[in-house]
């Protein structure tokens, strides 16, 4: 058994050979730039985790590791095309570094080239596999499309952004954990265990992101506090105050949503103090801690070996103690 931190290691040597083999070299670059920003590769690892935690050989699930890492990075070109985005982990974005049309095709052929690595799949779970990846990549564009659609819908619902955050963030996650276990062995039950463990750690890791932008410490966030605010992003914070607000303080909260007439730090401010008086930090801090409580309530019925349970554990720990 590996940790964590061993085979990600493992994985990063992996995917920094990689070449997606494709001319002209301008479609060929951003698939290797993108890839080469790093990150935790979070999603890719947990898959050879369970792989190894189920009694096989994370060497048979390197190639759906593999697929689901281009598959999540083609994502997030898209995404900072949509956001206009310019930097993505301190770097210019594909888009700002080439152009957009090279940015969409770009990400468009590391679909492809993830669907490439499925195929790599030294498995008689390769439908099983499929079928989960199939699913969740679908799940991914339902959760960016509701994202869009929340800009201009003033009736979203908690009900709506928490089914936006499972489909957009949670279930990239949760499928990686999954097709680690088929391809380990698990049983369906199990499978779909392990699926619900890193589902609610998703759930849990988003609302902690909204929380922390409200109220975290921009050194250790490492992000200005503030931003979803701002920009009038419908978040946990601000549809729990909605819920919550009467008379005054729901006249005051709607009119500073989308109000361009008084500085950022202002409004800012004044949106925090609402949240203060209705305990909305509280609030969030109760439904953070619910989801990851029913991760674990999940991890602990996951028959897996005791060890590797809890490199899971510490490891769910250390993604939520990113500190306020």
């Amino acid at each position: 058994m590996h940790s964590f931190e061993e085979l990600q290691e493992i994985f990063n040597k992996e995917i920094d050979c990689y070449s997606p083999a494709v001319e002209p070299e301008n479609l060929q670059k951003p698939v290797i730039y993108t890839l080469g920003m790093g990150g935790k590769r979070l999603r890719p690892v947990l898959l050879l985790m369970a792989t190894e935690a189920f009694g096989g050989k994370y060497q048979n699930a390197m190639p759906a590791a593999m697929a689901v890492e281009i598959f999540h990075n083609s994502t997030l070109i898209h995404d900072d095309i949509m956001d206009e985005a310019e930097l993505r982990r301190n770097q210019t974005t594909v888009h700002q570094q080439w152009d957009i049309n090279t940015a969409i095709l770009s990400g468009d052929l590391m679909i492809i080239k993830a669907y490439e690595q499925l195929g790599f799949i030294n498995s008689n779970k390769i439908t099983e596999v499929l079928n989960v990846f199939n699913r969740i990549t679908s799940e991914v564009c339902e959760g960016q499309q509701y994202d869009l659609d929340f800009e201009t819908n003033n009736e979203v619902s908690l009900s709506d952004y928490k089914k936006m955050i499972r489909l957009k963030t949670s279930v990239l996650l949760a499928g990686a954990l999954q097709i680690g276990a088929i391809i380990g062995g698990a049983h369906v039950e199990q499978a779909k265990k392990i699926y619900a463990f890193g589902e609610n750690l998703g759930l849990a890791f988003q609302l902690q992101d909204d929380y922390l932008d409200a109220f975290g410490n921009t050194k250790t966030f490492g992000k200005k506090i503030g931003g979803d605010i701002s920009a009038n992003k419908k978040t946990f914070l601000l549809l729990k105050a909605l819920e919550l607000a009467k008379g005054a303080y729901h006249d005051e909260l709607t009119s500073l949503i989308g109000n361009n007439n008084i500085s950022e730090n202002e409004k800012i401010s004044d949106v925090l103090a609402i949240y203060e008086k209705l305990g909305i930090k509280a609030l969030a801090e109760d439904e953070i801690k619910n989801h990851f409580n029913k991760a674990i309530d999940y991890l602990e019925e996951v028959d897996i070996d005791e060890q590797q349970k809890d490199y899971l554990y510490d490891l769910s720990k250390k993604l939520m103690d990113r500190q306020s």
